[in-house]
């Protein structure tokens, strides 16, 4: 328990900070924008790079990968299917939500909950690399191609895309190093280091901005209904898709069900609002769902802790 209030307590000063940062108007009317934008170009590629080329594959590509990747799909699919058929959404904000509804917290609250409660940060691993190879160029063309054209794109748009996005560059960049076991230089290795320290405290300070001002939740502004779907597939059902997935079809049991349980259960991460800013599209379904999701997962992971534990 006491690495889930470590966790969650490092996440909610650094936002705290980025409120009072917006409050006071330290960076501007546009400091929360460019923010950002810095994160999404610069800082998250260098993180994504710098966390592949050291990675272990072995450690990597287990079971615990498909029990991730298929609850955070299965969850994803899910709130598509009702955004899309049921609410006519647009494609943007179908795709912002779908990702705060299974988009896993997994750097800045996975590894710190991974060790403190899970006693091994690896387990974070597996989904750490799907989301970063898999889920986010998937989700991140959707935009690209529905968002930044303003006509229909070519034939061969959806093939090429992904290669112009800095976040899949550098993902699929950092897994070149780690499959052929090449090291880069320590003076080419350290900048991407100390770029990629300031992916998650600058997607956190850049939430707490976008809270001045506004009222999470708000009546008439907030996609409350949407918030409310996104929570529960993130907090109740990707958990329980985790456990089925892990306990009837890897046959999973004692601590490495637990993990995969615990790591399902964690918040919707703040890239989702860091993506949704850099498109202009789903911002408050975003930032809503990813402060209610981190404040529902603390009393979350305490039960499952002492249901599975």
């Amino acid at each position: 328990m006491s690495g889930v209030v470590a966790g969650f307590s490092v996440i909610f000063i650094i936002i705290a900070v980025g409120y009072v940062l917006g409050r006071r108007d330290v960076l501007g009317p546009t400091g929360e924008q460019v923010l950002s934008r810095l994160v999404f170009f610069v800082a998250t590629p260098a993180l994504l790079f710098d966390s592949l080329a050291h990675a272990d594959l072995s450690v990597i590509f287990s079971s615990t990968l498909v029990v991730a990747g298929g609850s955070a799909l299965l969850v994803g699919l899910c709130y598509l299917v009702v955004a899309r058929l049921w609410w006519h959404r647009a494609i943007p904000e179908a795709v912002i939500g779908a990702l705060a509804s299974s988009y896993v917290n997994s750097v800045n609250l996975g590894i710190p909950i991974a060790v403190f409660v899970l006693g091994d940060a690896s387990f974070v691993a597996p989904l750490l690399l799907f989301q970063i190879v898999i889920y986010s160029p998937i989700a991140l063309t959707a935009m690209d191609l529905t968002v930044l054209h303003d006509r229909s794109p070519a034939w061969y748009a959806p093939f090429v895309q992904p290669f112009r996005n800095p976040i899949v560059l550098a993902g699929l960049a950092g897994l070149l190093p780690a499959v052929t076991g090449w090291s880069l230089p320590e003076a080419l290795a350290q900048p991407f280091h100390l770029l990629g320290g300031a992916s998650v405290p600058g997607a956190l300070l850049a939430f707490g901005i976008s809270l001045n001002g506004v009222r999470v939740l708000k009546r008439g502004e907030s996609p409350r209904r949407d918030v409310a779907l996104a929570t529960v597939l993130k907090i109740v059902v990707q958990p329980l898709v985790a456990y089925l997935i892990g306990r009837y079809l890897l046959d999973l049991s004692g601590h490495a069900l637990l993990a995969a349980v615990i790591i399902a259960t964690l918040p919707t991460a703040q890239n989702v609002f860091t993506y949704a800013s850099r498109y202009q599209r789903g911002m408050m379904l975003a930032r809503d769902a990813g402060l209610v999701t981190t404040l529902a997962a603390v009393p979350a992971i305490a039960l499952g802790a002492a249901l599975l534990g």
